[in-house]
């Protein structure tokens, strides 16, 4: 299979528009009593059974190699998750999502660090353009930022999304997709469902289940199977910081969908800051110049 870079950022836009409807899927699973970890393992099962379903002669097929890479690629997806999460629980959702953001400036120096690349000249430029544009979009201009123990972990998890952003584009490439997507969803069910037995079992009792389960097997299906598995696609032929800051537009994706469905009322702050952070990705994709032109 061979995709050119632009189809390939386009899949990884498609990825970030399910992602960015996945938050109103989030939010209806959690006013249902989910918490994080039986969320994660629900969707994670879900996402491994379908894509043995429709590509088992693969994943069958898995080598050493295979193994050694999904799992890899599952612990840090996980991890970002996971603790993303409980950091929501010590700080605001503003700065939570600011905060994670981070991880389109961590990933061009991830990618210095382990594989000797240099971010280009232009990256510099898009990603402080994109981390305004996420500083109008989560209000921190307007109420400023203090830093938490919830913010730190908010911060560590920015560390593995871009991990993760890095590895995909790079070492995860080695492996066969259907096999690292199997792997992917397979280690997030187990870990999420370690989790919850863990952490989460006296939440059990106040789940209203039938509220619950519809949303949070869409978000098996549609933000698992379906944009997952375009991230995997995708980032196999594109570049790691591009690909960052295309899956950033989740957040701008969450913010519209949020509106659309009445979460929260459309402001300037949005506005703004979706267009600063569409101007950002322009940027990588053409250049200053030819933007100006």
């Amino acid at each position: 299979m061979q995709i050119s870079k632009s189809r390939a950022n386009i899949m990884l836009f498609v990825a970030a528009i399910i992602w960015g409807a996945g938050y109103i899927w989030s939010k209806q699973a959690t006013n249902a009593g989910m918490h994080a970890g039986l969320i994660n393992a629900i969707r994670g099962f879900i996402y491994a059974g379908l894509v043995y379903l429709l590509f088992h002669r693969a994943v069958n097929h898995m080598s050493r190699l295979d193994l050694r890479i999904g799992l890899t690629a599952g612990i840090i997806n996980f991890l970002g998750y996971q603790i993303q999460t409980v950091g929501l629980m010590y700080t605001t959702p503003a700065n939570n999502a600011f905060l994670t953001a981070i991880y389109v400036v961590i990933v061009p120096f991830v990618v210095w660090l382990f594989f000797h690349q240099r971010p280009e000249p232009k990256s510099y430029l898009a990603i402080l353009i994109c981390m305004v544009g996420m500083a109008f979009l989560t209000n921190v201009v307007g109420h400023g930022l203090t830093l938490h123990l919830g913010d730190l972990l908010t911060i560590l998890s920015a560390f593995f999304y871009a991990l993760q952003i890095v590895y995909f584009g790079m070492s995860a490439t080695q492996s066969n997709p259907w096999t690292l997507a199997f792997l992917l969803g397979l280690t997030q069910g187990v870990l999420g469902g370690a989790w919850s037995l863990l952490f989460e079992r006296g939440s059990y009792a106040s789940v209203n289940w039938q509220a619950g389960l519809v949303p949070v097997i869409i978000l098996g299906i549609a933000s698992s199977f379906g944009a997952q598995t375009l991230q995997v696609l995708g980032q196999r032929f594109t570049d790691p910081t591009p690909a960052g800051l295309i899956l950033m537009l989740e957040s701008v994706f969450g913010s519209v969908f949020s509106v659309a469905f009445g979460f929260e009322p459309f402001t300037y702050n949005l506005l703004v800051g979706g267009a600063l952070i569409i101007v950002a990705l322009l940027i990588m994709q053409v250049g200053l110049r030819r933007l100006w032109r």
